[in-house]
């Protein structure tokens, strides 16, 4: 006889471990399951100085300290890629490489992957002077120059966070003019926020951390390079929805999981949290929504919302 739990969250970093913690402790039969060793995009964030309960920590250091504290509550399947899933009546199939799970719910805490520029010393300096978290690591570059890459909303809103933590910030765009809406325009000029415009990003530079950036200048055709300690680089993220899609739910305009205030999507028994459904996108907002997420599962098992 098939062997169907209650619940199958699929992604292990925060609002994963967090919904996972939620709903063991509500008595649900639940698993996580995450295609790498867990932690998501807060795992590479070298440190955070934001998460009550810590002055200061590095982002895999309290992706560990989740990791571990939901491994005692519940089954924690790292290395187990999701392929695809089907549902047949009131059970969704879940097929994670060799293996194959059955579950009358389903929260997907997939999260989102940062857009990148694709350019030399991107990686390379990745937590040594490149971030694409003004709001995780802004502190860090206080009284200092930084160049922000991007010229729409999230662009525009990151440099006005680094001015107001006390950056010195360039925001540098490709095109002759910014993307961002008219109000957050006249925001970085009355925070004096410099611009950089008609510039191609061609390389970060360093010697351990970033001390600059090359550029191309489609106006005058020259190369030119200007000094920076710091780049965030904010040209968007990539929500990873495949899987939620493949089942129905739908997106928001901005191409995020659409839930309502309970994180229930426009699927039954279907839920969403974290990065994935887009908003603040960071740790604890991402906790919270799996808590929340955990929760609508718990009593929807139990007593179905729509009975």
């Amino acid at each position: 006889m098939e062997y169907v739990r209650d619940l199958i969250i699929i992604g292990g970093g925060p609002a994963g471990f967090t919904a996972g913690i939620y709903a063991a402790r509500a008595g649900l039969d639940a698993i996580v399951i995450e295609e790498g060793f867990g932690g998501g995009q807060a795992a590479t964030s070298p440190w955070m100085e934001n998460y009550p309960g810590f002055e200061g920590i590095g982002g895999m250091d309290l992706m560990m300290k989740m990791k571990a504290h939901a491994e005692k509550n519940l089954q924690v399947e790292t290395g187990s890629r999701v392929e695809y899933i089907r549902k047949e009546g009131d059970v969704f199939h879940v097929n994670a490489g060799a293996r194959g799970y059955s579950a009358h719910a389903i929260i997907f805490a997939t999260g989102a992957g940062y857009k990148k520029l694709g350019v030399p010393g991107e990686a390379k300096f990745l937590g040594s002077g490149v971030s694409y978290c003004a709001t995780c690591d802004g502190m860090f570059f206080r009284g200092k120059r930084v160049a922000v890459i991007g010229g729409g909303n999230s662009g525009a809103t990151e440099a006005l966070h680094l001015k107001h933590v006390g950056a010195d910030v360039t925001l540098v765009h490709r095109r002759d003019t910014l993307r961002a809406e008219k109000i957050l325009q006249d925001q970085l000029i009355s925070e004096g926020v410099k611009l950089l415009l008609n510039m191609d990003t061609k390389e970060i530079i360093g010697e351990g951390a970033v001390t600059g950036i090359k550029f191309f200048n489609r106006v005058s055709k020259q190369e030119e390079t200007h000094e920076f300690a710091g780049v965030f680089i904010s040209v968007g993220v990539e929500p990873n929805t495949a899987l939620a899609t493949s089942l129905g739910a739908e997106l928001d305009s901005e191409g995020f999981i659409k839930t309502d205030r309970q994180m229930r999507t426009s699927q039954r028994m279907i839920y969403a949290a974290g990065d994935v459904t887009g908003g603040l996108r960071q740790v604890i907002t991402a906790c919270a929504g799996g808590a929340v997420a955990a929760m609508s599962a718990y009593e929807d098992v139990r007593t179905p919302y729509w009975a």
